[in-house]
């Protein structure tokens, strides 16, 4: 395959993925994934088909064993798993930035040890090698260096933030001694490192800075805690983007470089959309965390008051207006189904029911609108906080499905609680408030909640399907 048609295949995966993100925005039209599907598909043959690729065979082999291993993964991991199988692909991403960034280190050694006889008689990446100038040359030592960089960072972050959200690690935030000043410490180290490195420095600083990078991805994680852990998928995703960006210009590799910036960018934005939905600061979530407490929390008074699925029922069947607030727990009860059925039954009885979701539920961005719309439920009735977050003191019942922190009222009356100042949704300004949760224990940032202690809050323990199952035969 010849250069320029394959730089024409770049040219249409390229715009494909655009397609792809741009298609993802109204959920009727979110089968746009298939251009990136096909882009991708457009780019993987491009590149094992295009001059300069050796050993193809192997390239091959290799591209089937990925494929296998990707399409059996998908195929077993649930949607409760989707926040941390994301890490784990972001954590492949930094890694094969490391590798790559090693690997032109490596050949541009080669090179470089080699006379003119033997440089002209290179291919592929080493004869692009071969006839960079010395000012080139530089440059891709400066790119090899961030690539490694941020790939060394993505990869031990995106180790822990897999381990937080698979529960194999603690979830709370945790720091070593000296906590912000190691960081910045490993930085500076980095920074001093580079330096070196391009002014002669051999391979040494290279490793030396990967070791410094992967401290600052894994203690940088460990010190976020979980209330955090969307925001922290989301900046792993803009930082494996910005590593694919590096390896693109490491390689001379157009398409990486869109296809990374797209990523890259896209993920800073979602980050900072969650942020400010948290009204907080992208450097404050990266250099804190939520888990940390400026002083003891309100004592919370009271005592959490049970009530059955006749009870519920009840008021379903008396209410005109309701509210469903669904968060993790629904996806690990894989309730979404059943919750489509409620919706139904009770919207053909004349009832308002509509969805309320808040910018970081679930453990990934967006988490709860993709199981809703698997489940069938209309789009037009699943609203954001900021559209429906009035309405709640007009609202009869509002239905608390596997959620916790973001309808905590102590983010609102607690100024010592670890989520102060976290917008959240109002629910318990309904006239009744329902929670469907398995028991009485805090949620996964382990902070108690005020809401299941107030007086028109009842607690619908048991797994959410089983309880709202009960529930579907006694709807009117």
């Amino acid at each position: 395959m010849s250069i320029g048609i394959v730089s024409a295949a770049y040219i249409a995966a390229a715009v494909l993925f655009i397609l792809s993100l741009g298609g993802l925005g109204p959920g009727a039209s979110a089968r746009a994934v298939w251009y990136g599907i096909v882009g991708m598909a457009v780019a993987v043959l491009a590149t094992i088909l295009g001059p300069g690729v050796g050993h193809l065979w192997l390239v091959i082999l290799m591209v089937l064993i990925g494929s296998a291993a990707g399409w059996y993964v998908a195929g077993k991991v649930q949607m409760t798993e989707m926040p941390q199988l994301v890490a784990a692909l972001h954590s492949f991403v930094g890694l094969a930035a490391v590798f790559i960034g090693y690997n032109a280190d490596i050949e541009l050694s080669h090179v470089q040890s080699l006379d003119e006889a033997g440089r002209a008689a290179l291919t592929g990446f080493a004869a692009i090698l071969a006839h960079k100038s010395g000012v080139e040359i530089a440059i891709l030592k400066v790119e090899v260096f961030l690539g490694v960089f941020i790939g060394a960072v993505t990869f031990t972050g995106s180790v822990v933030a897999f381990g937080k959200l698979a529960g194999k690690v603690d979830g709370k935030a945790v720091k070593l001694p000296g906590g912000h000043a190691l960081n910045a410490g490993a930085a500076a180290g980095s920074l001093l490192l580079l330096i070196l490195y391009c002014n002669g420095a051999g391979i040494w600083a290279l490793i030396l800075m990967t070791a410094l990078a992967l401290f600052i991805g894994w203690h940088l994680i460990m010190g976020i805690g979980g209330a955090d852990m969307p925001v922290v998928v989301s900046m792993l995703n803009s930082y494996s983007g910005w590593a694919a960006a590096a390896i693109g210009f490491t390689l001379g590799n157009d398409l990486l470089i869109v296809v990374g910036a797209l990523v890259g960018s896209s993920g800073a934005i979602l980050s900072y959309i969650m942020c400010k939905a948290m009204n907080r600061s992208f450097i404050s979530v990266i250099l804190g965390g939520f888990g940390t407490t400026t002083g003891p929390a309100q004592v919370i008074e009271g005592e959490q008051v049970a009530i059955d699925a006749a009870g519920v029922a009840a008021a379903l069947n008396d209410a005109d207006s309701v509210i469903i607030i669904p968060g993790y727990g629904m996806a690990v009860a894989q309730a979404q189904g059943s919750i489509s059925e409620l919706t139904r039954k009770l919207r053909a009885s004349g009832k308002t029911v509509r969805f309320a979701i808040h910018p970081v539920a679930g453990r990934l961005p967006g988490h709860m609108n993709v199981l809703l719309a698997e489940a069938k439920v209309p789009y037009d009735i699943v609203l954001e906080m900021d559209e429906i977050n009035e309405d709640f003191p007009s609202t009869d019942v509002a239905i608390v499905v596997g959620s916790n922190d973001i309808v905590n009222p102590a983010a609102q009356d607690d100024p010592n609680s670890p989520i102060a100042g976290m917008p959240v949704l109002e629910c318990w300004k309904a006239r009744q408030v329902f929670v469907s949760k398995r028991g009485q224990g805090a949620g996964y940032s382990g902070i108690e909640n005020p809401l299941f202690f107030k007086e028109n809050t009842r607690m619908f323990y048991g797994d959410a399907k089983a309880s709202v199952d009960k529930l579907l035969p006694m709807i009117n």
